[in-house]
């Protein structure tokens, strides 16, 4: 087999072939599908290596300590002899992969032959096809983790052990200084725990990076702009932990760490970099600084590492196995995504020549992966194309007299829910409804007061007395409805969804587009229920990442549903998902960037990740096989210390010092219908905005079209705009 190695007296990188390791019990041996190289570590040996004997000893004092008390003790022929052995000999490289396991040693019994597995260690995961590696240093990967991404959990596990010493809580702030691959983690766990973050990195490049990945704010350490984010994050307190993930000789990041600190902070030396702590300043605000030793409990334990002797949970909670467990999960779950730190894949046949440009700077990277023979090369990660919404937009003109609306359609929801808020409402007035059948548009007349019926849509878009067309028909009809009205001049209210797929939502645009016309509402009524947007406003500004949840008991359909039509009316999802999508966005303040997405086997329930551009995540469960007598949508948002709680439209609660719990608990839901309908109707007698900008429209449509796409892949979908 094929391993890289280096000699460390010459600096020579080589691949080598050498022999298969044995499988020995109480391990597996496993065949590499990727390693990780460590751009920090790996590099710095690296480097090392190429340097005179002089610049050897200066970079590793540690060692010459030991050469010396060597000298001492056998004298100094002996001590070169045996330096001179050790250093001209190869070294392995690596200590993070993902592969496949190829042999199960006796004592191993919760992975077989052919299972996924991520591997950690400087002398079991090592770059090389085929590893052996003990029990405690592998775990099994989670379903649907590509393995590629799995390759990271030996550094996932070092970032992640170095967030549990900081001991961050909900709503603190913390600063990361050094934003290469370990620091780019520590912002993710960080952001995904419920911390704002600010970078310093002197790399313009990390610091966009990090605050896409959910840092507030990021700048060079020598500037202002990281004493000003923190000032503002924290009232002028200091940020409640400093995570030092730096390198190199200099003694600057210390001494920020002092600067920035609140009194009594914790400051977490996960890096290597140089720490004459200055003792006034860290004497006077008693900071706690504490050391992160590698992945966990259980690093440089023999008996742990080699031996497969594990340390009772009760006692100690995260060993380095249950570190890399864990953070596999999060990747899984779409809680951490390491996709953009991936700025390289190299076959392994080229590993020399890839750490040559590495070295060299010609190859300037965050994470570099190594894709071993037999792995196919991944196809890039889906990507959805958000059309762009381009209109000539004119002034729409005010309707003095009473707003004319015609329905298309009179289906259960336009006559149990729309039409009887709409015919008691003053100035408006039920002109026309369109059917399919005479009886049913006979009926909706008589009911609601329409002043006609018909079944001939081109009569009622043809009617310039009529100001607004409200679509309420079939999903599967809805998008060219749409196109027709809009090309009418009408404007339209059509309920949700808006299309079915990415063509119809073209369409739509192009018609938008030839007539100039973007007077469209699509039917997203939580956004407008009086309960919600009383404790959005409550909840207030925020200024770091949020994470939102919302469940949807759904329930299960009846039996002749036309939801289960899903060749013709497309799923139930992509029927009502853009309900919870419209509704997370509205609270975020943004459009989703990615959506990842995996169902249970057998059914529809679906858990969905939505990404936002500041690094704000929601996740939307949609169950089907729920208790009938739960709540439909429950929904919490947490963001800046503070949680807002939604209780099915009949409760809200946010918590922040002082609690509020709604007043109002009427005696219906109100799920935002009438005050819907009220701005859809003023914006049409007034000539004004729509209540939703069509960008919004479009990006929630796109994004709940994106979850068949994700489901498909089995990776996230980007959401990519002009």
């Amino acid at each position: 087999m094929k391993q890289v190695v280096q000699n460390y007296k010459s600096g020579e990188l080589a691949v080598l072939d050498v022999p298969v390791p044995g499988c020995k019990p109480g391990g597996v041996l496993v065949r590499s599908a990727y390693s990780l190289i460590s751009t920090g570590t790996e590099l710095m040996k690296v480097s090392e290596a190429g340097m005179s004997m002089l610049g050897k000893a200066r970079s590793r004092p540690d060692q010459v300590a030991k050469v010396m008390q060597s000298v001492a003790t056998n004298g100094v022929p002996a001590t070169y002899r045996k330096v001179m052995g050790k250093l001209d000999s190869y070294t392995p490289l690596g200590y993070s992969l993902c592969g496949v396991v190829e042999q199960v040693g006796a004592g191993i019994d919760e992975v077989k032959v052919g299972d996924l597995v991520a591997c950690a260690g400087n002398e079991h995961a090592l770059h090389a096809e085929l590893n052996w590696v003990p029990k405690n240093l592998f775990t099994p990967v989670p379903d649907g983790l590509a393995p590629r991404h799995a390759a990271f959990g030996t550094v996932g596990s070092i970032a992640l052990q170095g967030v549990r010493q900081g001991e961050p809580q909900l709503g603190e702030v913390a600063l990361v200084i050094g934003l290469g691959l370990i620091g780019q983690l520590v912002v993710q766990l960080l952001a995904a725990s419920g911390v704002r973050v600010v970078g310093a990195d002197p790399d313009p490049v990390r610091c966009e990076l990090a605050e896409r990945l959910g840092a507030a704010a990021c700048g060079d350490p020598s500037s202002a702009a990281v004493e000003t984010a923190v000032a503002e994050l924290t009232g002028g307190h200091g940020v409640d932990q400093v995570y030092l993930a730096a390198g190199g000789g200099s003694n600057q990041p210390v001494e920020l760490a002092a600067r920035l600190c609140r009194d009594r902070g914790r400051v977490v030396d996960i890096g290597k970099c140089r720490l004459d702590l200055p003792w006034n300043a860290y004497y006077e605000k008693e900071l706690d600084v504490r050391f992160s030793r590698s992945y966990g409990p259980g690093r440089y334990d023999p008996e742990y590492e080699l031996e497969g002797r594990d340390y009772p949970i009760g006692y100690v909670r995260w060993t380095e196995r249950r570190n890399l467990a864990c953070f596999l999960d999060l990747l899984a779950r779409g809680r951490v995504d390491v996709e953009p730190l991936v700025s390289h894949v190299s076959d392994f046949d080229d590993a020399v020549e890839t750490y040559q440009r590495l070295k060299d700077g010609e190859l300037k990277a965050v994470a570099v992966l190594f894709r071993y023979p037999g792995q196919k090369a991944e196809a890039p990660a889906p990507v959805l194309e958000v059309p762009a919404v381009n209109v000539r937009r004119g002034p729409a003109r005010a309707v003095t007299a009473p707003v004319r609306l015609a329905f298309v359609g009179a289906g259960n929801y336009a006559t149990s829910m729309l039409l009887p808020l709409l015919a008691q409402r003053d100035g408006v007035e039920l002109s026309t409804v369109v059917t399919t059948t005479a009886l049913s548009g006979a009926n909706a007349q008589k009911k609601f007061g329409f002043a006609g019926a018909t079944t001939d849509l081109d009569a009622v878009l043809g009617d310039k007395s009529i100001d607004a067309v409200f679509v309420v028909t079939r999903h599967s009809s809805h998008a060219e409805l749409t196109r027709q009205a809009l090309l009418a001049g009408k404007t339209v209210f059509v309920e949700k969804p808006l299309a079915l797929s990415e063509d119809e939502l073209a369409g739509v645009l192009a018609a938008v587009e030839e007539s100039g016309n973007d007077r469209l509402q699509v039917g997203f009524n939580r956004r407008f229920a009086p309960l919600l947007t009383e404790a959005k406003q409550r909840f207030g500004t925020r200024s770091g990442p949020a994470h939102l949840r919302y469940l949807v008991n759904a329930g299960q359909l009846q039996h002749g549903s036309w939801y289960l039509r899903q060749g013709t009316e497309g799923t139930r999802f992509e029927g009502e998902g853009g309900h919870f999508v419209d509704t997370a966005s509205w609270l975020l303040g943004a459009d989703p960037v990615s959506v990842y997405a995996v169902a249970s086997s057998g059914n529809e329930d679906l858990q969905i990740v939505l990404r936002y551009p500041d690094g704000s995540t929601a996740t939307i469960s949609y169950v089907t096989s729920g208790a009938p007598g739960f709540p439909k949508e429950t929904l919490d948002l947490l963001a800046d210390g503070k949680v807002l709680k939604l209780d099915d439209f009949v409760r809200a609660s946010v918590y922040h010092r002082k609690r509020w719990v709604s007043s109002r608990l009427p005696k219906a839901r109100d799920k935002g219908q009438n005050a819907e309908l009220a701005a859809f109707i003023k914006a049409v007698r007034t000539g004004g905005p729509m209540p939703v900008p069509l960008e919004s429209l479009v990006a929630t449509t796109a994004a709940t079209l994106a979850v068949r796409t994700a489901l498909a892949g089995g990776a996230p979908v980007t959401l990519a705009r002009p």
